[in-house]
């Protein structure tokens, strides 16, 4: 199956940078034996960089390889998932650099119960919903540049003991 041109095609583009995905797909019937590939970086740089160094190569297979820079997502489905913790940290450590940032928790706060007036109808007294807001400070001492973000996360709960 598409398992080994997805993993040589991960070892050879994650050279390049992060990697947000690598999906392998067969070519349309129509279009003839193969693969083509969607490939996603974090980073635009190391995408283009990527796409000049590996068109026209043959990195793992025999035929060259034909690699072009996507900027409209057109036909494909875009999933926009919020990055976990982990990987923003990784990220972070990626292009900052391990020792390069820093970050403090300002506030975490419980705003559970707050709009009970606000309520939506119909709404059983046996579900309910937690909400956090959360401020945090990143440093980047190496740049002198030091920045706050707030987020507010809400999840749907059943009352339990």
């Amino acid at each position: 199956p598409l398992v080994f041109p997805q993993h040589s095609l991960f070892l050879a583009f994650s050279k390049f940078g992060l990697l947000y995905s690598v999906r392998a797909h067969r070519n349309a019937a129509v279009a003839g034996p193969g693969c083509y590939a969607v490939i996603k970086f974090y980073s635009a740089g190391d995408a283009s960089r990527a796409q000049r160094t590996c068109n026209g190569q043959r990195l793992f297979q025999k035929s060259p390889l034909k690699v072009c820079v996507c900027t409209k997502q057109k036909g494909f489905q875009q999933q926009a998932l919020a990055l976990n913790s982990n990987k923003c940290q990784e990220l972070a450590n990626h292009y900052l650099g391990f020792n390069g940032w820093s970050s403090r928790i300002i506030t975490l706060q419980n705003l559970s119960g707050f709009d009970s007036e606000n309520e939506e109808v119909g709404r059983t007294s046996q579900k309910g919903s937690v909400k956090y807001l959360c401020a945090v400070e990143v440093t980047l001492p190496i740049h002198g540049v030091r920045t706050r973000g707030a987020a507010l996360g809400e999840a749907d709960v059943e009352n339990s003991e």
